[in-house]
């Protein structure tokens, strides 16, 4: 039995199953943890969430949301509008667009597999891993309940830019789910930087990249996540960084956490630059 991680997809369905014939997954035996962002700007989104939509129904694969999985769901609800470049109206076009979109916006904020903990973005410092749990429980109970068009209606935006414990409602929600889903740069007091996307050396003054803290508190935890495609691929002790920019014609990357061992397969996308 073998548990794999997976780097952000976004619609690239062919490289997905050229991966998966790589590490030979095997459904009786195997699990596998996609860091988000199974969707947009790449050929096939629809594809994509239909085959991790099967795996998971069979208990083999699971993935947590992503910002371009969060930005699905709002468009299928009717408060966001796809950008030029976007892909996603092929999803909302589809006959099951009902059905898939139900099942993406029922996805964790975090899983645990193994010993290590997976996120699409990152952790802010103030948050121990055990505070990192309970808050993504909170956005997902909000996502899954009764009256989650009225909080999607009321999601997006960029404010509170720092997170607080005495939060509430709808800025505590928007901390944390920018800080799940779009966390690059913060500063030790977890304030979030969302202007800056180029890699770490592109520091704004006063931020450093999430897992560059020294004291933040899920330090002692091991964390994979992806979403910083300008990064790349990062195989530090605690922290595995998996998006290899398949999108813009970098790789698909899999990180078997039995031994840690990487498999790839190239992208079929163009070479392009890297954007958010």
């Amino acid at each position: 039995m073998s548990t794999w991680v997976i780097g952000d997809v976004q619609g690239c369905a062919a490289e997905l199953d050229e991966l998966l014939a790589l590490i030979r997954l095997d459904p009786a035996h195997d699990r596998v943890v996609f860091v988000g962002d199974l969707v947009n700007r790449g050929p096939d989104s629809a594809g994509v969430l239909r085959r991790v939509k099967a795996l998971n129904a069979r208990g083999v694969a699971d993935s947590v949301l992503g910002n371009h999985d969060f930005f699905l769901i709002m468009a299928h609800a009717g408060f966001a509008t796809p950008h030029a470049g976007d892909t996603l109206d092929q999803v909302l076009a589809a006959d099951d667009a009902d059905d898939l979109v139900a099942w993406l916006r029922a996805r964790p904020l975090l899983i645990d597999v193994d010993d290590c903990a997976v996120v699409h973005a990152g952790v802010l410092p103030a948050w121990s891993l055990a505070d990192a749990r309970m808050l993504a429980r909170e956005v997902e109970r909000r996502l899954g309940g009764a009256d989650y068009r009225a909080f999607l209606q009321h999601l997006f935006g960029n404010d509170p830019r720092t997170w607080h414990e005495a939060l509430r409602d709808m800025p505590r929600a928007r901390v944390i789910v920018n800080a799940f889903a779009r966390l690059r740069f913060c500063t030790a007091e977890s304030e979030l930087e969302f202007a800056e996307k180029r890699d770490a050396l592109a520091a704004p003054p006063g931020f450093a990249p999430w897992f560059a803290h020294p004291g933040r508190r899920s330090a002692g935890g091991k964390l994979l996540a992806g979403h910083w495609s300008s990064e790349g691929l990062r195989l530090w002790p605690n922290v595995t960084l998996l998006d290899s920019g398949c999108l813009w014609g970098g790789s698909l990357s899999a990180r078997r956490l039995d031994d840690g061992a990487v498999f790839q397969v190239p992208s079929r996308q163009p070479l392009a630059l890297i954007q958010d």
